[in-house]
């Protein structure tokens, strides 16, 4: 599977999409369509654990006062799930490997498999 989810909205998301070649991939844009457990599932089964796709960068995160809470594996899925502002992105699938975020190592590993 080739996918990238991703904020249509979101900057970092559109100079992302513009810097690789994703037209072989299929987009979803999460704001308008929704995740569903199954893709979040198959995305936790990539990345190891629903934390790795959390954004504790979320507006929401700090507005319901999360970073003074103790998260587990369950409220990470159902936050993911009922908002999308919680999923970090993109999100891009390729095959068996999956990058997640923006951050520099990401990044790093998303450049050396498109142009490794």
């Amino acid at each position: 599977m080739k996918k990238i989810y991703y904020l249509g909205s979101c900057d970092t998301c559109r100079k992302i999409m513009k810097q690789f070649d994703f037209s072989a991939f299929e987009k979803q844009e999460i704001k308008t369509q929704s995740i569903t457990e199954r893709q979040l599932e198959e995305m936790k089964t990539l990345a190891g654990n629903y934390e790795a796709l959390f954004s504790k960068r979320s507006r929401k995160y700090i507005e319901l006062g999360l970073k003074d809470k103790s998260l587990t594996e369950d409220d990470f899925q159902k936050l993911i799930l009922g908002e999308y502002t919680f999923l970090k992105r993109p999100v891009i699938i390729d095959g068996k490997e999956i990058f997640i975020g923006s951050d520099k190592k990401n990044l790093e590993r998303l450049e050396a498999h498109f142009n490794g």
